[in-house]
């Protein structure tokens, strides 16, 4: 905390990696109901990725516009900003109304800045590392019921981390929106990727039973995770076939989907295939288009049908405080595929796009000067060589 400058990687607008700038910056101080703490490892998640880049259109008269993530009606994405939402550190300072006790504590942040008292409900959501600077650096200052201590002592930091919030909490809305509960049938794509992992995991804990869309290469790692089948993307035309085959000729109950395109039509069939053996409404949860941003859809078939479709985004507080507990119990594992030097953000963003063959869970960076304790074990072996 020499000269009160910390390291940060720090976003000065919209764009490629260029607008990444690894710099000195002051570090934040803590103000009333906040706590600093001393950043260990944030996980690297593709909203850092689509806000940078300005993927977020919500004018249906320019689908294409370049813009930020703005539920708020306030544009709260200004630069320059300091991303990365799953923070993972220890309390270095607090501010004069809070618990001096905190102090010293390893634990792991709830990245939602909650513009509501509900807490269970989250209507106009945004985040640590969007409306506010995040982990990306060696400090960040968060309200201190946003943090959140884990005193696990097998759970390394990095391996915290890829636990985060922005994953988990967002699949856990996902279940909880579509209701989901013991003995569902629960399609998930994407699977291998952080929301995909949560989302087995939890179906699990929720006793639903998880079918996981994905490569062929993932199968063995998703099925020890806890998927019932492993569904491979393959050949669109026989994709709802294949997922009938999975299921044995049974609907799938819910799908949380999270690649858009032309797949969503493909799952709303797989969940209508005979109503008369269904006890609840076929349902649609959707937080991702990783395939395409627009999908066609018969009207008729989501009325007559009577497909409930939610959008989620963010999940609430009472949400975050359950995933918490869960992992405090360790019923949830951690996926942890890498880390990354803060100081290399720009490779992890390479890596991260093009990522194919053995990729499976969350990318972590961690602070330059945490590296040795928090990163080196777990870092790529090409990084090495």
């Amino acid at each position: 905390m020499e000269n009160n400058i910390m390291k940060a990687m720090v976003l000065v607008g919209h764009g490629g990696i260029d607008k990444l700038i690894y710099k000195d910056v002051e570090i934040p101080t803590p103000k009333k109901g906040e706590v600093l703490i001393k950043v260990t490892a944030t996980a690297k998640n593709n909203t850092d990725r689509k806000a940078r880049e300005g993927l977020y259109p919500v004018d249906d008269n320019n689908k294409e516009e370049v813009t930020s993530f703005n539920m708020t009606g306030d544009n709260t994405f200004t630069f320059p900003r300091i991303q990365g939402a799953d923070i993972v550190g220890v309390v270095e300072k607090v501010a004069d109304d809070v618990d001096k006790n905190l102090i010293g504590q390893r634990g792991l942040v709830d990245f939602n800045i909650y513009l509501s008292q509900n807490p269970d409900l989250n209507l106009i959501p945004d985040y640590y590392g969007h409306g506010a600077d995040g982990g990306y650096a060696e400090y960040v200052v968060v309200p201190s019921e946003n943090f959140y201590a884990i005193p696990n002592k097998n759970l390394d930091d990095a391996q915290l981390a890829s636990l985060g919030m922005c994953s988990y909490q967002t699949g856990f809305r996902m279940l909880n929106a579509s209701r989901v509960k013991a003995g569902d049938k629960v399609l998930i794509s994407g699977a291998s990727g952080g929301v995909g992992t949560a989302l087995i995991q939890m179906c699990k804990v929720l006793g639903a039973i998880p079918y996981a869309l994905s490569s062929k290469d993932k199968e063995e790692e998703l099925l020890a995770l806890g998927a019932q089948k492993v569904i491979d993307r393959g050949e669109l035309s026989t994709l709802k076939q294949r997922i009938l085959e999975a299921t044995k000729g049974e609907n799938i109950d819910a799908v949380m989907d999270l690649v858009g395109g032309e797949y969503t039509n493909i799952f709303i069939d797989t969940m209508i295939i005979d109503m008369k053996k269904r006890d609840d409404y076929p349902r649609l949860s959707i937080a991702g288009a990783s395939s395409h941003n627009i999908t066609e859809v018969l009207w008729s078939k989501i009325y007559l049908y009577q497909v409930e479709i939610h959008g989620v985004s963010h999940g609430t507080k009472n949400e975050a405080k359950q995933l918490m507990q869960w992992i405090k119990e360790e019923k949830l594992k951690p996926i942890l595929h890498a880390t990354f030097k803060l100081s290399n953000l720009h490779e992890a963003e390479k890596y991260f796009v093009s990522r194919g063959k053995g990729y499976l869970g969350k990318i972590v960076i961690v602070p330059d000067s945490q590296w040795e304790e928090h990163g080196a074990k777990y870092s790529l072996k090409i990084e090495n060589e």
